[in-house]
């Protein structure tokens, strides 16, 4: 019997990929969008973690989730300051949501107003995400537009109080294992990972038709 966090990966496998492969994010990291493009996608993540964090400390104390809200994992305030050295001081009167976006804000809220044990599955999709593929983002972006090696607009990917990624992957996989649910309700947290890759996928497919290579 595979455990639970084997589960989700193998689950989420398919989504991951087309996620991963999009042709926003291809064209992002082959270097062939501006910076202005990589800006208005650190936007987007600044509405998504919002709606990750604004419920965690109420969940903290929530025995399913509880065990998942760890500070160091926090991402809102340097996403801020990411976005106050790509846009400017003034950049919280600029910020707006694409549509994409605001569905994948609303669902995670929601999970975290009313069923914690799928506020995990966009816990794992966005954090474990960021914790690896984020690292590939932010080489190609210090490359591409000249950003300080892990200073201002890449900090959303550095991750500083984790000095073992490796190590702090396997804790959050035992965690996963450990969760406090039946197999009906694994089955359900396994289905709203899929549901946050494709809301993620449809944010990368809305900001592709935005950012269109002119052919």
């Amino acid at each position: 019997m595979d455990s639970f966090s084997t589960l989700i990966r193998t689950a989420s496998h398919e989504q991951h990929v087309e996620a991963e492969t999009s042709t926003f994010m291809s064209d992002l990291l082959g270097g062939k969008l501006g910076v202005a493009a990589y800006a208005r996608y650190t936007e987007q993540l600044w509405f998504v973690y919002e709606a990750l964090e604004a419920g965690a400390e109420r969940l903290a104390s929530d025995p399913v989730a509880g065990p998942f809200i760890q500070p160091e994992l926090f991402r809102l305030a340097p996403l801020e300051r990411d976005l106050a050295h790509l846009r400017g001081p003034e950049w919280r009167s600029t910020l707006t949501a694409l549509p994409a976006t605001r569905a994948y804000a609303d669902r995670v809220r929601e999970c975290a107003a009313r069923w914690p044990a799928g506020y995990i599955a966009h816990h794992y999709t966005r954090y474990l995400g960021d914790l690896s593929g984020g690292q590939i983002i932010r080489d190609k972006a210090e490359k591409t537009w000249g950003f300080a090696k892990k200073g201002d607009g890449v900090r959303f990917y550095v991750f500083e109080e984790i000095t073992n990624p490796a190590a702090f992957k396997r804790g959050y996989r035992e965690l996963l294992d450990a969760v406090r649910a039946d197999d009906l309700e694994k089955q359900r947290i396994v289905a709203e990972c899929k549901k946050a890759f494709a809301l993620n996928t449809a944010v990368l497919r809305a900001l592709g038709e935005e950012f269109p290579l002119s052919a």
